[in-house]
């Protein structure tokens, strides 16, 4: 049975229960909702996010495209107020990321996206458009939800089976060399495009326009088998090191001989055989890893930590704990839990980890509650810098 790629909303986020999308179109096939946000209005407008740009830590592109020329420019931010001034009529793009962060509007989207796991959400990316605005055909190699939130934008795709990947050589964009639209459609506010990894697209603005852009990007088998070996190394003793087999005298002193190769191998082959491959211990790792994986920002531990008597005394004169939304909460799912943020894991109650997964913010009374256990946890991840300590 062929399966649609453009159907309407009804009142449904993916026009589909999510049982049906993620079996037929989850990182298989894209997909059109119409109105997936039925009469959207975009939580921020294109002078919100020209100013969140001129913000140092805002991470920031600007992308003007020459089609005289046939030249794209790449410029990152922070920008200055002025530089906005001098911006043509058309034909630019400012793109913003992890605006999910900056503003609790545009963050609450992504309670929309709670049928998939947090650990794959990266970030939402807005970006604003002036007429003929685009980034140009490119492929990415994450799944992404484009959301359409004010104006017009043109998307493009390419959804034949082995499309060509090709890059321009020389542009300061990864833009592909040449790009054959399947399909073709105009979005407007509220419409929502799902693209799997490997699906060459092409967007341009219509008129001022504004998209925000839900990534998932995956860790790469690379960054994972790197993130269990260099963690499991890191538990071996400094002591346990290569010993040589016994030596004959050398004939060549810059051979790697076969009996020292011999000796190489059997000693990592020694080591690798302690590298976790399922169980608690995986488990762990990857909590910690995924927890840290392309995080906008580390944790910064407190200067002076604080004890026990401090902290209680600052609750009681009202100040709460919050979890750091700029920071990855994940949980293993006991009780009790292992909870992991910023690379760093502790244990504590299976509800306190899900309390703080979901930004829940602790006062004097639920602190009474906990266990000294768990206090113990929560002033880690305080001194950590994990949890802020702060008046509403």
């Amino acid at each position: 049975m062929s399966l649609p790629i453009e159907i309407e909303g009804a009142g449904q986020l993916l026009g589909m229960p999510v049982e049906d999308f993620l079996r037929d179109y989850w990182q298989r096939r894209p997909l059109l909702i119409r109105q997936a946000f039925e009469g959207f209005q975009s939580p921020l407008s294109g002078d919100d996010l020209a100013a969140l740009s001129l913000q140092e830590e805002a991470l920031s592109r600007l992308v003007l495209h020459d089609r005289a020329r046939r030249r794209w420019t790449l410029e990152s931010g922070p920008f200055d107020d002025d530089r906005f001034d001098d911006l043509p009529e058309r034909d630019w793009s400012l793109l913003v990321q992890d605006v999910d962060k900056w503003d609790p509007d545009v963050g609450a989207l992504l309670a929309e996206f709670d049928f998939l796991p947090r650990w794959r959400i990266d970030d939402i990316m807005v970006s604003f458009a002036a007429p003929g605005g685009s980034v140009g055909a490119h492929v990415d190699q994450y799944d992404v939800f484009l959301l359409q939130g004010m104006g017009q934008r043109e998307w493009a795709i390419d959804a034949s089976p082995n499309p060509d990947l090709s890059l321009q050589p020389g542009a300061p964009l990864k833009l592909l060399r040449q790009f054959k639209a399947s399909h073709r459609w105009r979005l407007q506010p509220g419409d929502m495009l799902y693209l799997p990894p490997g699906v060459p697209h092409h967007g341009v603005a219509v008129d001022p326009c504004l998209t925000l852009s839900v990534g998932m990007r995956a860790p790469s088998l690379q960054e994972l088998l790197l993130a269990v070996v260099q963690a499991h190394a890191q538990t071996l003793p400094e002591e346990d090191r290569y010993r040589d087999p016994p030596l004959q005298p050398a004939q060549d002193s810059a051979e790697l001989s076969p009996s020292a190769l011999a000796g190489l191998a059997q000693t990592l082959q020694q080591a690798l055989q302690g590298v976790p491959t399922a169980g608690p211990a995986l488990q762990a790792i990857l909590l910690r890893y995924l927890s840290h994986y392309r995080a906008p920002r580390e944790a910064q531990p407190r200067a002076r930590p604080m004890g026990p008597s401090a902290l209680l005394g600052r609750l009681r004169d009202g100040a709460l704990l919050w979890p750091d939304h700029w920071l990855r909460w994940l949980h293993d799912g006991g009780d009790p839990a292992l909870l992991a943020v910023a690379g760093h894991s502790v244990t504590l109650s299976g509800e306190l980890a899900r309390d703080l997964c979901a930004g829940a913010a602790i006062d004097a009374g639920d602190w009474a509650e906990l266990s000294p256990a768990d206090q113990e946890s929560l002033r880690t991840l305080l001194n950590l810098g994990a949890l802020q300590l702060r008046k509403p």
